[in-house]
């Protein structure tokens, strides 16, 4: 269940009746907003509002505070596992020699096994820009020689003089 950021608690809650659910999860139906408030200061708890919108709306008993405390834990472990993908650029022109290729090769595998995504660009200077197929023939090259670590996301495709192409970590 799904349970919006900001809610509203305890004598917050604006309805005149409510569908209540105990700590354990079952249903109790729908009472009067003063009796549910009762019930859940008998076991000195707090009357949740988890479903505003609902019609009537939904409330839940809970320890508020454990549970607002459980949620800025689970928040903090997602953001330790959250990893930023960065794009990594692999400049080259058409005509480059065969060691510089293996040169950007290497830089390209090195930046697809760190996680990050490679963006192939092949720059056109003057009337090589008539010859954009030697450009796509040198992505495809590039594409084929990090094909066990990397997969296209993007084909090769002209963006002004450029012609772009993105490799994505396996």
């Amino acid at each position: 269940m799904k349970i919006s950021k900001n809610l509203i608690v305890n004598e917050r809650i604006k309805a005149k009746n409510v569908r209540v659910i105990d700590p354990d999860g079952e249903q109790m139906g729908i009472m009067l907003l003063e009796d549910a408030l009762k019930l859940a200061r008998e076991k000195n708890l707090d009357l949740v509002n988890i479903a505003p919108r609902a019609k009537p709306p939904v409330c839940r008993i809970m320890d508020f505070g454990k549970y607002k405390y459980e949620r800025q834990k689970k928040e903090r472990e997602a953001r330790k596992k959250q990893r930023i993908i960065t794009v990594k650029e692999v400049k080259m022109r058409p005509n480059i020699e065969k060691h510089d290729f293996m040169v950007k090769v290497r830089n390209s595998m090195r930046f697809l096994k760190g996680g990050d995504k490679v963006k192939v660009t092949v720059f056109f200077r003057g009337r090589e820009i008539t010859h954009s197929e030697l450009g796509r023939k040198l992505c495809r090259q590039l594409a084929e020689e990090v094909k066990e670590i990397g997969d296209v996301e993007r084909q090769p495709r002209m963006e002004g003089r450029n012609m772009v192409m993105i490799l994505a970590p396996k």
